[in-house]
């Protein structure tokens, strides 16, 4: 590159560079908006289930029946309620007081004692399938370790033919939170990479500005370069501060290396920018601009990039769409970087594909300027 270039690329950086400053709502994307989002997503967003509302109907309470109540009440999974009758239970589930019922009918301590099989009976609101599955599996536990502590103190056999021995890998918690903050991570500048060139080169086409670059004897690569570096240090300070929010606010690990990370949100961000510039040279205007990303980024993003569901369970149609969502490979990096360490048989491939999608974004945000640029 020639003195007249390295000229030119500089006043073109220091011109976008002065844009940004004066401009807040290039700030505000940049910081503003992932800040917000992580807070309202990182603390809104949850698929753990804690202090479940359960009624317990007792119908004769005794001894046995009082110590396997009080399991639910040192739970931290639960928030019991006695309810005198199954009828009130119910009804207080219909009102959405309770999500579950439990319901010790009136011979179930001699029902135990005589061996026969105590009747439990289990009610569970089964409107939202995944809430109902762990709270059946709440109340199994629950059940499973009085039942152990009960043949215990009486010296019978247990009555399950083996133990399982559990042990979790990579979120020994099993919290929600350390799941999803990364994932988040990802969606966020999926939305704010694809706003930050799709809104400023778009305002620049309605104030009429970009045909003044035109004029210019900048060329297009120097135009799109000065576009693209001031919005990526942008986006990485923006990365950055989700990271540090991730990290310090909501107490998630990052086992992988930092400097990996930081690479693989690179990549990331400039497929992103990519797939901003190149609705910024299709559509023109903000309004339309601001749409278009959100719909073409932020949605697929959010529901195909396995950040909350799982992509395994989805139909095979649907997985086949999820490969061209650049956000599915960095949220399976993020993920495995922050809970799993440098696993290279994740990151290399996810890597490999963020890289080859940031390349066919750029290069078609060029061949499209250069449609209507020259």
């Amino acid at each position: 590159m020639n003195r007249a270039r390295l000229m030119r690329l500089r006043g073109l950086l220091r011109k976008e560079s002065l844009q940004v400053i004066r401009d807040p709502s290039s700030l505000a994307i940049a910081f503003v908006m992932p800040f917000i989002l992580l807070l309202i997503f990182g603390y809104g967003v949850s698929l753990d289930a804690k202090a479940v509302p359960l009624a317990l109907v007792v119908e004769q309470p005794d001894r046995n029946s009082a110590s396997l109540t009080a399991g639910f009440f040192h739970s931290p999974f639960f928030n019991p309620e006695r309810f005198a009758t199954v009828q009130d239970a119910e009804g207080a589930m219909a009102n959405h007081r309770v999500q579950a019922i439990l319901w010790l009918r009136s011979n179930f301590s001699r029902q135990l004692l005589s061996g026969a099989g105590a009747p439990i009976g289990v009610i569970v609101n089964g409107t939202d399938a995944n809430t109902a599955r762990l709270i059946e599996g709440y109340l199994q536990q629950v059940w499973a370790t009085w039942l152990a502590s009960y043949s215990a103190s009486r010296g019978l056999p247990a009555t399950v033919p083996a133990r399982m021995e559990l042990r979790v890998w990579f979120n020994p918690a099993v919290t929600s939170t350390d799941f999803l903050v990364p994932g988040l991570i990802a969606v966020i500048m999926t939305l704010t990479g694809a706003l930050l060139t799709a809104m400023v080169v778009a305002r620049e086409w309605e104030r009429g500005t970009m045909e003044a670059l035109m004029v210019t004897p900048a060329s297009i690569h120097e135009i799109i370069l000065s576009k693209l570096l001031p919005y990526f240090v942008m986006g990485m300070g923006g990365m950055l501060l989700s990271v540090a929010m991730a990290v310090e606010l909501f107490r998630v690990p990052v086992q992988g290396s930092w400097w990996l990370l930081l690479f693989s949100a690179a990549v990331f961000l400039l497929c992103a920018l990519g797939m901003g510039l190149l609705i910024s040279t299709v559509s023109r205007n903000q309004f339309v601009a601001g749409q278009i990303a959100i719909i073409v980024t932020f949605l697929p993003a959010f529901l195909l990039s396995g950040f909350i569901f799982d992509i395994q369970s989805m139909p095979a149609v649907i997985q086949l769409l999820t490969h061209v969502v650049a956000a599915r490979y960095f949220v399976t990096i993020a993920q495995s970087l922050f809970l799993a360490g440098d696993v290279w048989s994740v990151v290399l491939p996810n890597l490999c594909a963020l890289a080859l999608m940031a390349a066919v974004f750029l290069g078609l945000a060029r061949l499209s300027a250069r449609k209507r640029l020259e």
